[in-house]
């Protein structure tokens, strides 16, 4: 089985050098092999207690670059998988998810859904991570996911000092507690992100997740007044992948799309 984590490759506070497709890409405040998305930090521990928002599950598609070829293909990516060496170069990974930590320093607590395509296939499910652990997998029988699906993710640090993960999944009528976490992070930075995530110590291309829109984000419970400053994208190969748009008037949403190209923000 795969070992999959969710490590960040970023450069905060870094500007884009290519803006042939970005407007007002100066306004953009980092930039990272597998991160793209909304991030805030804080000088200050303890900042943040809780971080939510609200997300439909990206469709992801195979390419002709990710189907099978042949039973060969198949049984060389399953023998890479099963012995740790790394994901099939024509495999893609993308992964939605909420976190607090991880942008300025190595801890970081985070739940979210996966959107793969493996073996020419696509693939769905939820999980929840602390680093350094490896993500655990939700399963995907009692909660399954599927593309589209409306997501709700809260991740918050309860009166006893103990964390407490919820992930409901409003079209299929479920919802994921895990409470009781000990977690010890500083609390210096909340995120919103679409990311390539690491399997078997490699950082993955990036699956054509599409687009993917954030909604009702808060931060200790209130609306963080998003700022573009605070977007980031993702840049793979000297490829930019993944792009956010401005947040909407409302300051607690954004959209991110597949690409260069950077969406519109939401407009409500």
């Amino acid at each position: 089985m795969a070992n999959v984590r969710h490590v960040p490759q970023r450069t905060p506070k870094t500007h884009i050098v290519d803006t042939s497709d970005i407007a007002d890409a100066t306004s953009f405040g980092w930039s990272s092999t597998n991160w793209s998305g909304y991030a805030i930090a804080s000088d200050v521990n303890g900042t943040y207690k809780s971080v939510a928002a609200s997300w439909n599950v990206p469709t992801v598609k195979a390419s002709s670059g990710t189907q099978t070829s042949s039973w060969w293909g198949w049984l060389g990516r399953w023998f890479a998988s099963l012995f740790g060496v790394g994901p099939s170069s024509s495999d893609a990974y993308s992964a939605t998810w909420i976190g607090i930590d991880g942008f300025t320093n190595s801890n970081l607590i985070q739940a979210g859904t996966a959107q793969n395509i493996v073996n020419g296939s696509p693939q769905y499910y939820a999980w929840w991570e602390i680093l350094p652990a490896a993500e655990s997998e939700i399963s995907p029988v009692e909660y399954p996911v599927s593309g589209s699906d409306a997501m709700t993710s809260t991740i918050a640090q309860q009166g006893d000092g103990t964390w407490q993960i919820v992930l409901h999944n409003q079209t299929r009528g479920w919802t994921f507690i895990k409470s009781g976490i000990q977690y010890t992070g500083p609390q210096t930075s909340v995120e919103w992100i679409e990311e390539a995530p690491e399997v078997n110590g490699t950082v993955t291309a990036l699956a054509n997740y599409g687009e993917v829109s954030f909604h009702n984000v808060t931060v200790n419970g209130a609306n963080p007044y998003l700022q573009l400053s605070a977007a980031g994208i993702m840049v793979q190969n000297n490829q930019q992948v993944s792009t956010p748009s401005a947040p909407g008037p409302s300051g607690n949403d954004f959209n991110i799309q597949d690409g260069a190209a950077q969406p519109p923000a939401p407009t409500a």
